[in-house]
């Protein structure tokens, strides 16, 4: 098993949430990306990407993933940490990458105000239409795909564990 565990997903769909436990029962460190470039940066992500637009945005989170600490951790990335190929390939080849899956209308009820949650959404563009560009990348570069849908916090981090084994 590599030591490192990297979470992938959708905004919503509970990686920082499984990443705390799963990493307190592994023994390892967290690392949440979305808080290592806020505190990089100074700004909060929405203010990030008003300040830089999508792309700028998209450009700091892979620089910021491609040069994370791999060791011994379990990494939450931010759901948009899948148009970095650079941070992918790097973290992929680290660690052991998991994709939390969940459906597009359960993500939906979550989620709130995408905005506010520093969703990286182009103009006129759906959640929807975001689900479904995003999905093919998180399969690409998942070793390891866990349905979220409908399941307790204990059981998806008990499946993780027993998967990495």
């Amino acid at each position: 098993m590599k030591d490192t565990v990297v979470l992938i997903g959708m905004p919503g769909a509970g990686k920082s949430t499984v990443g705390v436990v799963l990493a307190k029962r592994l023994g390892y460190r967290f690392v949440d990306s979305d808080l290592v470039l806020q505190e990089k940066c100074g700004k909060l992500l929405h203010e990030l990407i008003e300040e830089k637009g999508i792309e700028g945005f998209w450009q700091l989170e892979n620089e910021v993933n491609a040069s994370l600490n791999t060791e011994r951790c379990v990494i939450a990335t931010g759901g948009s940490a899948v148009y970095g190929r650079e941070a992918m390939e790097y973290l992929r080849e680290r660690g052991t990458m998991v994709y939390l899956k969940l459906s597009c209308g359960e993500l939906r009820m979550r989620l709130g105000d995408l905005n506010e949650r520093g969703v990286t959404l182009r103009p006129g563009q759906t959640l929807e239409a975001l689900y479904e560009e995003r999905r093919p990348l998180y399969e690409k570069y998942a070793h390891l795909t866990v349905a979220c849908e409908g399941r307790m916090l204990r059981e998806i981090v008990a499946e993780i564990a027993g998967r990495l084994k």
